[in-house]
């Protein structure tokens, strides 16, 4: 589908060979404060996610998609979560594993052929993020990207002993 393929990168479904990527990226406690995640997964349960990955976006309320550049490899994640048909709306989360693949422009790539799927192909009428305080690589992206600051979420989130506040950002489809 030519609207997931940009300039330096592609967006595809997911693939059995990637348990080895999504493995190491579940297992990452230094990731888990994006996702929310509190224990690490087995790879049973992640082939298991793996089998079902193909089933429909309307019934499973998600949707992740592989950032991969050209010569196939896998650097990153981006999903629609809490896909929401009735009211047109879907969350967007999007990691770069590698630190030396973050600063590249393969997010504001993977974000940009997501947000024109999105709009274009699902018909949704807008799309939000949730950031965490000091993420500003994160708040950087979206914000270059049109998604605007709603509202903060005051000691959301428990990480390191410590709270920090939550962004909700959002970006509707005009």
């Amino acid at each position: 589908m030519e609207t997931l393929k940009g300039a330096h990168i592609y967006l595809r479904a997911l693939e059995p060979e990637d348990i080895h990527f999504l493995y190491a990226i579940e297992n990452d406690e230094h990731l888990w404060e994006l996702s929310s995640t509190q224990i690490p997964y087995s790879r049973y349960i992640l082939e298991q996610y793996l089998e079902n990955s193909h089933r429909d976006l309307y019934e499973v309320k998600q949707l992740r998609l592989v950032i991969s550049n050209y010569q196939h490899k896998a650097i990153g994640l981006i999903d629609l979560f809490d896909f929401d048909f009735q009211n047109s709306h879907a969350g967007v989360g999007i990691l770069i594993r590698e630190p030396g693949d973050r600063r590249q422009g393969f997010g504001k790539e993977a974000l940009q052929l997501l947000v024109n799927y999105s709009f274009n192909h699902l018909n949704l009428h807008q799309l939000y993020c949730n950031i965490t305080e000091g993420n500003q690589a994160s708040m950087n992206l979206f914000t270059n990207q049109g998604f605007e600051v709603v509202g903060v979420k005051k000691d959301w989130l428990f990480s390191n002993k410590v709270y920090k506040n939550e962004y909700l950002l959002q970006l509707i489809n005009k």
